[in-house]
């Protein structure tokens, strides 16, 4: 028999304090990650990209090609200046080419040996790399850097922090300074800060870059690896068990445990690991790699640096943590048949397209001709009979030398019989410039039937071998 009563809906609200009156928080809690120093063959290679890349960043706007900045995007002229290369908006084709082989050469690196880029290459770890730096330059290591936050207010804790702010802020500013000098002729911007006299854009762009670097690298740090970054979600799509990763082999490790140095491991039935915590105390996300691989892990090897320290002062073979593969560490391979799986058809495939795609790219840069022309018929008239009594047509012309000196040009015509251009043929051009000149293109009235007709122009340069033919149509009206 069934209950026609009317039932009570109780709502249900979590209790959010605990049985001793705690809060309870929904969230785990956040952690601030302090990263030991640590020294070691991929602390170099990490220290080295630093350097290399901060060399390119900071000193490729000062240095000058010819009369001008070597690298310079200015986009109120839409020209970009790349060393002896000179590209318009037209050349698009190649900035679409530099990103599919970017984006295929982060496929074969996360192929062969996962997150390189983010180990040692991307800005976010160079530049979390250089503000740890200075933190530890002026607060001291890890175990100093905990306690003076665990300290109470003092002067020396006010000096500290405030003097590791300042510099954060100077180079902050002096990086989005940087970047603005790519868009902007840096000397240029230069002078403009000195005078006061930088435009609002600038202004902007210098103070929007820097406070993102000051806010990524001095605070935010691996939560912009492990939350913000989207590499960092879809990199197991490009992952398989013959790639090269961070790993923990637990078969030569567990059981872990504390032990004296002169201690015979296998009499007290533990592993190689003497569970040190120091390859979680190095990590910059703060991982523990013996917990297998996690997706926060950037392959940086500090903890393989640290691991390896420990192992030689234990006198036990290195490499417990290491560079290796899924299939090598359960299989127990060695390195020659490990870095057979690695060079699998998957990674000759990528290695084969973008060799093809960077060999393309490179050829048809060698082969381009720094000469452009783009042909608009005036659209105001479409075809008019002359004084003379000639059909006339009017083009616009915008011819773009991408040399680095003057050019002249001899402009002609051909499609149809008899037809001449009654503007002036020669036509100079300044170093790097764009110009528009108007043309005018008759036939004599009657030689062409009615409708269109394709024609073509030729531009050839009188002092270097650059020659363009573009095609267009001559309208003859009913």
């Amino acid at each position: 028999m069934s209950d026609s009563s009317p039932r009570k809906t109780i709502p249900i609200v979590p209790d959010s304090t605990g049985a001793d009156g705690d809060e309870i928080s929904l969230y785990a809690a956040s952690k601030k990650i302090y990263p030991r120093t640590v020294q070691g063959l991929f602390a170099r290679w990490r220290w080295g990209f630093v350097v290399l890349t901060q060399l390119i960043f900071y000193g490729l706007p000062w240095l000058e090609w010819g009369q001008r900045q070597a690298v310079l995007f200015d986009l109120g002229t839409r020209r970009f200046y790349i060393f002896g290369l000179v590209l318009y908006p037209q050349d698009f084709i190649y900035l679409t080419g530099l990103l599919i082989i970017s984006a295929l050469s982060l496929f074969l690196f996360t192929a062969v040996a996962g997150r390189l880029w983010c180990g040692y290459a991307c800005p976010q770890t160079v530049y979390s790399e250089l503000f740890m730096w200075i933190e530890r330059k002026i607060e001291g290591d890890r175990s100093a850097r905990m306690r003076l936050d665990e300290s109470d207010f003092s002067m020396e804790k006010l000096v500290k922090k405030w003097y590791k702010h300042l510099i954060w802020i100077f180079l902050s500013i002096w990086t989005g300074f940087t970047f603005v000098g790519y868009f902007t002729p840096i000397r240029d911007l230069v002078m403009e800060f000195f005078l006061t006299r930088m435009s609002s854009w600038e202004v902007f762009w210098v103070f929007f870059y820097g406070f993102a670097t000051y806010g990524n690298a001095g605070f935010m740090r691996e939560q912009v690896c492990k939350y913000m970054c989207p590499y960092a979600r879809f990199q197991s799509a490009m992952f398989d068990h013959d790639t090269l990763i961070v790993t923990y082999d637990a078969a030569r490790g567990e059981p872990r445990g504390a032990r004296s140095k002169k201690a015979d491991p296998t009499a007290l039935n533990l592993g190689a690991c003497v569970d040190c915590t120091l390859c979680v105390q190095v990590c910059p996300t703060g991982i523990d790699i013996r917990k297998g691989l996690q997706y926060e892990c950037i392959g940086c090897g500090a903890c393989i640096d640290v691991c390896d320290t420990v192992m030689d002062k234990m006198g036990y073979a290195r490499g417990l943590v290491r560079y290796a593969t899924q299939n090598a560490l359960s299989n127990q391979w060695s390195s020659r048949q490990m870095w057979q799986r690695v060079m699998r058809p998957r990674v000759l495939i990528y290695t084969a397209i973008l060799g093809a795609l960077v060999l393309g790219l490179l050829v048809s840069l060698s082969m381009r001709t720094p000469l452009k022309v783009d042909v608009v018929r005036d659209r105001a008239s479409l075809a008019r009979i002359t004084e003379v009594g000639t059909l006339e047509n009017v083009y616009r012309l915008q011819i773009m030398n991408a040399r680095e000196e003057s050019q002249t040009y001899r402009l002609s015509v051909t499609g149809l019989d008899r037809i001449e251009i009654k503007t002036a043929t020669e036509i100079e051009v300044a170093p790097a410039q764009a110009r528009w000149v108007i043309v005018r293109a008759d036939i004599p009235y009657g030689s062409a039937p009615q409708g269109s007709h394709k024609i073509a122009f030729e531009i050839q340069a009188l002092n270097s071998k650059d020659h363009v033919t573009e095609k267009s149509v001559f309208m003859v009206p009913r």
